[in-house]
């Protein structure tokens, strides 16, 4: 069984950066053919793949945050982590981070291999 901790702040200001970190006890983010995900849920609406990391440390992300977003990671502590800049009053959602057994590297890929979730954290954005 693999853990999957999200943790950051729950409010975050109009223009501000969302920062997330997921923390996997006990795990390795460098095991063989892993990739490790941020998905999110906005209210009403269904999952959105924002990004992974793969066990290498190649980074990818969806298109159309490509200008606001960074995912990075830290290997001695097992934790990788989601910034989002500028966010707006479309960025809050409860976000999730996930492993998958299939080093995606988009959502397609990434849905059909997610085998761990983390509980997810929901972000508010408010002034």
């Amino acid at each position: 069984q693999v853990q999957l901790q999200e943790s950051g702040p729950g409010l975050v200001k109009p223009s501000q950066t969302l920062s997330l970190t997921c923390t996997v006890p006990g795990g390795s983010i460098t095991t063989n053919h892993h990739a490790w995900n941020w998905i999110r849920q906005p209210p009403g609406k269904g999952l959105e793949w924002i990004g992974s990391v793969t066990y290498r440390g190649s980074t990818y992300n969806v298109p159309s945050l490509n200008s606001r977003i960074s995912i990075s990671r830290n290997t001695s502590r097992n934790q990788f982590t989601l910034q989002l800049s500028s966010v707006t009053p479309e960025d809050p959602a409860v976000y999730y981070c996930a492993r998958d057994n299939d080093n995606s590297t988009d959502w397609y890929t990434a849905r059909g291999a997610i085998d761990f979730w983390g509980r997810g954290i929901q972000v508010t954005v408010s002034s």
